[in-house]
């Protein structure tokens, strides 16, 4: 089987697909639109994208890429994995940390160590991918730039280590979902759900839609609130805890809340514990 994924090996991306697919053959992809390409191609089976991080929230670019789009080929979430991001200062052996003046990795990376960067007086400069950050510094020979990456990665491409746990909070982490090709299935087991909605415009819509799928039983551990394709308007993404299987999505949004406009069901899947 062959796993997508946005960014090189060593990254935090290319370690989801190692835990979650041990024998599958992963594939880095440059950008998190050439892995929806991808996998719309047929050139992968699965796609492994990071979704949320514990420090700077949603990852957009993958969020606003899930629901459905009219003349394209649909994609379902089927599980969820997390990974504890341990961001490590990298340079070239001779360097100092005292002598970084720039510190390039993901952009994603930069911002969890934002507050972190700024204390020690280092410029940030985004680049496509942790790994990738390191191999740039790598080539470069440059002492005074360093990368924002995991470990392993700095050991691959013989840098060393200038300081770990580089982050603004402790408990880092970053929540992966699995996409695959197709509609979405529930499986016995699957207990949480990502649903998608739009609602009518008039007032307290929007409470009254997570208020019924409250009463229904439905434990909403994340909402977030999107751009829609039209100007000022906008979508709400939900994470449904609730009985597990076919029946118990059924019994908390079947039928959706009555003042929804148009509602969509991403995925199913069996929640990571805490």
């Amino acid at each position: 089987m062959r796993i997508g994924y946005q960014g090189e090996e060593h990254s935090y991306s290319h370690r989801a697909v190692s835990e979650l697919f041990p024998d599958g053959v992963a594939v880095g992809m440059r950008s998190f639109v050439a892995a929806f390409a991808a996998i719309e191609a047929g050139e992968v089976d699965r796609l492994v994208l990071p979704v949320e991080n514990s420090t700077t929230g949603s990852v957009l670019p993958v969020l606003d890429r899930l629901p459905h789009v009219e003349g394209r080929k649909p994609l379902a979430i089927v599980a969820e994995h997390r990974v504890e991001v341990q961001h490590t200062l990298l340079g070239i052996r001779g360097s100092t940390i005292e002598g970084i003046s720039e510190v390039r990795s993901h952009a994603e990376a930069l911002a969890q160590a934002e507050a972190a960067l700024a204390e020690l007086a280092i410029e940030p400069v985004a680049s496509h991918d942790t790994a990738g950050a390191v191999r740039e510094v790598a080539r470069l020979g440059d002492p005074s730039v360093a990368a924002l990456a995991p470990e392993e990665a700095g050991a691959a491409h013989g840098l060393v280590v200038l300081a770990r746990e580089v982050m603004d909070r402790a408990h880092n982490t970053t929540r992966f979902f699995v996409l695959a090709p197709g509609a979405p299935q529930v499986d016995p087991d699957d207990d949480k759900t990502t649903i998608v909605f739009t609602t009518e415009h008039r007032p307290g819509a929007l409470a009254l839609a997570l208020t019924e799928l409250g009463l229904r039983g439905a434990n909403l551990t994340r909402i977030e609130s999107r751009p829609s394709d039209e100007a000022w308007s906008y979508r709400f993404f939900i994470d449904l805890v609730h009985a597990p299987g076919p029946e118990g999505l059924a019994a908390v949004v079947d039928p959706p809340p009555a003042t929804c406009a148009h509602f969509e069901i991403l995925g199913s899947y069996r929640s990571v514990e805490d």
